[in-house]
């Protein structure tokens, strides 16, 4: 291997969704850094089966609110 090209292998914390922690080797962060995950295999819909809705930041109301001026003709 080349010298000094490769990144700093080194041991983070990590912390899941529920708040079980463990330790693991990783390149991202520095020695001893925390990654908090957002989501994990034990919530998300693909490995738990459960299908949740979230409106993370309100991007539904975002939408509403941005195209509330163009007026569209109810089909029904």
């Amino acid at each position: 291997m080349k010298k000094d090209i490769h990144p700093d292998y080194h041991e983070i914390n990590v912390i899941m969704t529920d708040g079980f922690a463990f330790k693991t080797k990783s390149t991202w962060g520095k020695e001893g850094d925390t990654l908090k995950l957002d989501i994990d295999s034990r919530s998300h819909p693909a490995w738990t089966g459960v299908r949740q809705l979230v409106d993370t930041g309100g991007q539904v109301a975002k939408f509403k609110n941005r195209y509330q001026a163009l007026k569209v003709k109810d089909t029904q």
